[in-house]
């Protein structure tokens, strides 16, 4: 009984926070927004209510923490959960948030077409430097529903051959992508500063120069642009799309639609969600998503395959190419392998360059086992190193509470900790693509 009180009490205090943050006055409307619940539960729970449909994400030690209002607060409570409140997911915004540029939402962050048309003018302002490909398209282009074109930039001091969707070129590769799930923010934001902190710097870093003289560096900003249009659409506040827009499977309503699409690769596919309203619904067939598909041919275009067919198959020594994908949140530097618990034949090299990463963001290095405490099948680092040998990793952007803590971070948190704590991670990871396993 004293717990059940305790509970009320605290939603109580989060419906007047939240209304403060949202601007909003009205309690009821205060008790829909989503809340991040911290959840004690095993394993074998968290994965049960992951195929309940739960929005769950990673916690601490004996917990989670589940997305949504009070009514999924008392779903858990019905379960026999105690959910309490963990943190808000909405962050305060600036005090003139709606004077902003047309292109941005909840404080800064870019739209789609906000970062077409930055790498556009990447590519005409640094022609000797950048190239700008568009490797497919989303699931509503697809469709005829309006949608993007899904695009890439390379970036090097171009000589013959570079930059060619080749994988013969003489320059390593340093393959950075971005926002596959779209409502984690920052991570898209991330890949725009990396792209300018290149081309910007190439005349005056001697750091980036030394870079974009020897490396070929393939960024993907935004890996689900139909996604991060749902999420950009909610404004202020922002709409926890995680997955793409095909709503072609089930009854889904809202940010229910979807195909997750780091599950959804052709590598290992198949042991993740079949309920098409989960957050991890990994679509009817591996690889069966267009977005997917387009991340799948530019590996595959750009990164020769240097391992066996085997899990136990090491990617040999000589291996060349690096590979970043950005998602938040954590604090985690992920390692395969994502889809089984046991670890990659190249784990001892993982871990040495893990560390290096680690030097620069103070992330944890470890498998999924060691870090979000649960398997994955069908991830895209998971498909770069195993289809190809590509030494792969997944930085888990950002804290699980407070103002730079979330999916939702503020703006401000991108400049202030993000880009200084993983800007010397990325140029370790593009320094190391000539010979990453051999750091």
């Amino acid at each position: 009984m004293a717990s059940r009180s305790l509970s009320r009490l605290a939603l109580a205090a989060t419906g007047v926070l939240l209304a403060s943050l949202l601007g909003g006055t009205a309690t009821a409307q205060a008790a829909d927004t989503p809340v991040f619940w911290r959840v004690p539960a095993t394993a074998a729970q968290a994965q049960a209510l992951t195929n309940a449909g739960f929005d769950v994400e990673e916690g601490d030690a004996g917990a989670v923490l589940v997305v949504g209002g009070q009514a999924v607060a008392n779903q858990l409570r019905a379960r026999g959960f105690a959910p309490s409140f963990h943190d808000t997911v909405y962050k305060e915004l600036p005090a003139r948030a709606n004077s902003l540029a047309a292109d941005t939402y909840y404080g800064g962050y870019r739209t789609v077409t906000a970062h077409e048309n930055h790498l556009a003018a990447v590519a005409a302002a640094h022609p000797e430097l950048a190239t700008k490909y568009t490797i497919g398209q989303s699931w509503k282009k697809t469709k005829g529903q309006g949608g993007h074109d899904i695009q890439a930039l390379c970036l090097t001091k171009k000589q013959a051959g570079d930059c060619t969707l080749s994988t013969t070129s003489a320059k390593p590769k340093f393959f950075l992508m971005a926002q596959i799930h779209a409502r984690e923010l920052s991570t898209g934001e991330l890949a725009w500063r990396w792209i300018d902190y290149l081309a910007d710097g190439y005349a005056t870093d001697a750091t980036a120069k030394s870079i974009l003289d020897t490396t070929e560096v393939w960024v993907v900003p935004i890996a689900n642009p139909d996604g991060v249009d749902i999420v950009a659409s909610g404004g202020n506040s922002p709409k926890l799309q995680r997955k793409n827009a095909d709503n072609s499977r089930g009854s889904c309503t809202g940010t229910n639609v979807g195909v997750d699409l780091n599950r959804n690769s052709t590598f290992k596919w198949g042991a993740d969600s079949n309920s098409p309203c989960a957050e991890t619904y990994q679509g009817v067939s591996a690889g069966s998503e267009p977005e997917v598909q387009a991340l799948e041919k530019l590996a595959r275009a750009i990164f020769p395959d240097q391992r066996g067919t085997g899990n136990n198959d090491p990617a040999p020594s000589t291996a060349k190419g690096t590979m970043i994908t950005l998602h938040s949140y954590g604090n985690d530097i992920i390692i395969p392998w994502g889809f089984t618990p046991a670890t990659s034949p190249n784990d001892a090299q993982y871990r040495r360059l893990g560390a290096k990463y680690a030097a620069s963001n103070g992330y944890l290095v470890g498998t999924n086992e060691e870090t979000v405490g649960y398997d994955t099948s069908g991830t895209t680092d998971d498909f770069t190193y195993g289809e190809l040998g590509v030494a792969s990793v997944t930085f888990e952007v950002g804290g699980s509470s407070g103002t730079c803590g979330g999916f939702l971070p503020k703006y401000t948190c991108v400049d202030s900790t993000f880009w200084p704590k993983n800007k010397g991670a990325l140029i370790t990871a593009a320094k190391a693509a000539a010979a990453p396993y051999q750091q």
